[in-house]
């Protein structure tokens, strides 16, 4: 049997937690790239998440750059939980806006990963800087 690849693992584990990832589907969200320490989520504003401001809920734009750590974290079938997040709002997200969020590993020692998310709109407008904290727990996502 050969050795899977860098990129064949992330494929894995992250079709292993798409399965059962109903907060993510349950608003809308979509996984769009899964590689190696990197991930892409993105949402449409709908009228759903829409605040009593008119502007997307933060709490739905944090949802979405915290999956995309997840996946990004998780992609060497490795569990890791966030043990920590911090998010700065640049700007709101509109209705009918699509956000995306772009994950990928700014540093990793032992057990513990720092991961940025840069959200932006379908214009490239720079909606909300997110930098997490993951932890990695015993086990794997997939057997292998």
């Amino acid at each position: 049997m050969s050795e899977l690849s860098a990129q064949q693992i992330a494929d894995v584990a992250s079709g292993v937690m798409l399965a059962t990832d109903r907060a993510s589907k349950h608003i809308g969200m979509a996984i769009d790239l899964v590689e190696p320490g990197r991930a892409i989520t993105s949402i449409t504003v709908e009228d759903h998440l829409v605040n009593g401001l008119e502007v997307c809920h933060g709490g739905y734009i944090f949802s979405l750059a915290d999956t995309a750590m997840a996946f990004a974290s998780n992609s060497y079938n490795n569990p890791a939980l966030a043990q920590s997040a911090q998010i700065t709002f640049l700007a709101p997200g509109k209705p009918g806006d699509r956000l995306t969020a772009t994950a990928s590993c700014a540093a990793q020692a032992g057990r513990t990963g720092i991961w940025d998310v840069d959200v932006r709109n379908q214009d490239g407008v720079q909606i909300a800087v997110f930098r997490g904290q993951t932890r990695v727990i015993p086990g794997k996502i997939a057997d292998l």
